[in-house]
């Protein structure tokens, strides 16, 4: 099968199996910045903005997705210009292996264009479907509070 996707503010026609999940077409295709975690729906390690809501894609068939609008982590940001939570997350100390940072700054990013001045509670419920091994979820929270502080400030339009 095929569809069109449009990933990351561009369109793309995408081969894919019929029982395939969206997790798996993508890093087919390149957006291994899409992580393969638990294949359960668990770890957030596969979260993806599917039409602005926050989904794992592990979770999605492939055909379901069709001619809907994919955003991954790098549809917000990149290397050399990288979004302000991007760089929240590493002013804070959030980003220690990498592996669950791209479904956090997502999960992030949702919550902040819903509620750009979210409370510590609001904050640990957005990001409750996010496993991080490496930092405690101190700093990635830390990071969440300095991303709306900057964005509140004018830092970033694009929330």
């Amino acid at each position: 099968m095929d569809g069109l996707f449009i990933i990351n503010g561009m369109q793309h026609r995408l081969d894919f199996k019929s029982d395939e999940r969206l997790l798996f077409t993508l890093r087919k295709h390149g957006y291994t910045e899409v992580k393969n975690g638990c294949l359960e729906g668990e770890c957030g390690a596969c979260l993806i903005l599917l039409d602005d809501k926050p989904v794992n894609s592990c979770q999605v068939f492939t055909a379901s997705a069709v001619e809907k609008d994919i955003k991954t982590v790098k549809g917000i940001g990149n290397l050399y210009e990288p979004h302000i939570i991007q760089k929240a997350f590493v002013d804070a100390g959030a980003v220690q292996c990498g592996f669950c940072t791209p479904g956090m700054v997502l999960a992030t990013y949702a919550l902040l264009q819903k509620n750009p001045k979210p409370s510590e509670p609001e904050i640990k419920n957005a990001l409750d479907g996010n496993l991080c091994r490496c930092t405690g979820y101190v700093k990635i929270i830390e990071a969440v509070k300095l991303a709306a502080q900057m964005i509140g400030k004018g830092g970033d339009r694009n929330v």
